[in-house]
């Protein structure tokens, strides 16, 4: 039951058709861990918990930084220093304090990551790095979660929707991060966000394209990015989504899979 501040608060989305007062409830009663809470994870953050996710976990072994502040918009200046999931946390309890934040301050590793994710009902992972990418998704296949993943770089970004662990209407699983990405790109090749650059503004659509994608596939409307890429290049001001399918060869979710485990991540 909403209490009179809560309908008030989320007034705008409780008229909305597609989410009403059900849709509201399914947003209070989620669980989502945010892998995160730099440029994608901050805005991931601020509109899951605007939004009245229930409980909102976070996970980030990093401390906010003077040159983090262009584009991770969950810290401030005074946050210089401290912890990123202190600083989230902190945020969003004056933004939404009917909010419930779990801060996981420590690295997502092989040891910890599936414990992690089967806590929540969704992941969304705005990770910096292949290794962790990887790492997240097949997690999220062992543990049978749905995951938002997004990446960006200088001026470009990319963003889907992975629930390898179910099959579509036809009975063909849906695809995986491996058949997305088979393998991540050779060492070197793609530069770091400190040596490249990147558009602080990009972080904040394709972060906010993500919080919106959650929320479609708690409140189950529309049309999701299962087994679609879309492709954002902030150059060109365009949008472009690429179709992409279940590989039977594929060594987690294939017909002879080789991954049981993360022990590979290890």
């Amino acid at each position: 039951m909403l209490s009179i501040d809560e309908l008030e608060r989320y007034a705008r989305h409780i008229v909305l058709r597609e989410v009403g007062g059900p849709g509201q409830a399914a947003l209070g009663r989620a669980r989502v861990l945010v892998i995160g809470a730099g440029g994608l994870g901050a805005p991931v953050l601020l509109y899951l918990a605007a939004a009245g996710v229930g409980t909102l976990g976070v996970i980030d072994d990093d401390t906010v930084a003077l040159s983090n502040l262009q584009r991770q918009v969950i810290h401030g200046t005074p946050d210089v220093g401290t912890p990123k999931v202190a600083s989230a946390a902190n945020a969003i309890q004056k933004l939404n304090p009917h909010v419930k934040v779990l801060t996981h301050a420590e690295r997502l590793t092989a040891a910890n990551a599936l414990a992690l994710v089967s806590a929540y009902d969704i992941v969304a992972d705005g990770s910096d790095n292949f290794a962790t990418r990887y790492l997240v998704s097949d997690a999220c296949y062992l543990a049978k979660k749905p995951l938002v993943t997004a990446a960006v770089g200088t001026f470009d970004g990319t963003l889907t929707t992975i629930r390898a662990h179910e099959r579509g209407a036809d009975g063909t699983p849906h695809p995986s991060y491996r058949c997305l990405f088979p393998e991540p790109p050779p060492p070197g090749t793609v530069p770091a966000c400190a040596e490249a650059g990147i558009l602080g503004a990009l972080t904040g659509v394709l972060g906010s394209m993500m919080a919106l994608e959650v929320i479609r596939e708690i409140v189950g409307f529309g049309e999701g990015l299962v087994g679609r890429l879309l492709m954002v290049d902030a150059r060109a001001m365009r949008f472009e989504t690429l179709n992409y399918a279940w590989d039977k060869d594929n060594p987690l979710s294939g017909e002879k899979p080789t991954i049981r485990d993360l022990s590979a991540h290890a």
